[in-house]
């Protein structure tokens, strides 16, 4: 088993955080995306959208999706749960896992990919106008979470869940996507603090 992973991209910096909070230990491959290694012959094959990370199972099985490599380990090591416990707890981090990804990670990660200047090769047309509709939507997104964070101590309810995890990676990744966190969310500040200063966080 190996995880083909990128030590500066978002998506594979979920796995890493997940597996660290659950205690094991995959060995990994790099790859360099500015050097476009991820669309070569071999990891196309592996993945045809050419994106990290991808899990390469014994049995040479390719998983990818971060989530899904997630869930993965999930099932193979329930302990301890980041997808929640209870029917309701998994519904709940789902719901919120969901939003997280397409209302924030997803939002920030096109601010960052239609505005760096680093992604002119990978993003082709980079649309400025795009970056900058994102940018408002994810002030806005912050806002909402910031008053949701009011009433429980992390995302989805009261334990840690991969919801923080892609909530910590997105806020993470606001820095290279030039958005600035709001210094008023009071919320959100405490949590972030709290999240961040995790062992896992430093994956």
């Amino acid at each position: 088993m190996k995880l083909i992973d990128q030590a500066q991209a978002p998506n594979p910096r979920r796995v890493r955080i997940f597996l660290a909070e659950k205690g094991i230990t995959v060995p990994t491959e790099q790859v360099n995306l500015i050097k476009l290694e991820h669309r070569s012959p071999e990891l196309t094959a592996l993945n045809p959208l050419q994106q990290v990370p991808i899990l390469i199972l014994d049995d040479g099985t390719a998983i990818s999706e971060s989530v899904a490599i997630c869930r993965y380990f999930e099932e193979q090591q329930p302990e301890p749960p980041l997808f929640g416990r209870t029917p309701m707890e998994r519904v709940l981090v789902e719901m919120w896992q969901r939003r997280m990804e397409l209302a924030l990670f997803f939002r920030v990660a096109q601010c960052f990919r239609h505005s760096h200047p680093a992604m002119a090769e990978l993003e082709k047309p980079q649309i400025k106008e795009w970056a900058e509709v994102n940018r408002s939507r994810v002030l806005t997104l912050l806002s909402w979470l910031d008053e949701e964070l009011a009433g429980r101590r992390y995302i989805a309810g009261d334990v840690y869940t991969i919801a923080d995890i892609t909530a910590l990676v997105a806020v993470d990744f606001m820095k290279p996507a030039r958005i600035e966190r709001p210094s008023e969310l009071k919320n959100l500040a405490r949590w972030y603090e709290e999240v961040s200063s995790r062992p896992s966080a430093k994956a």
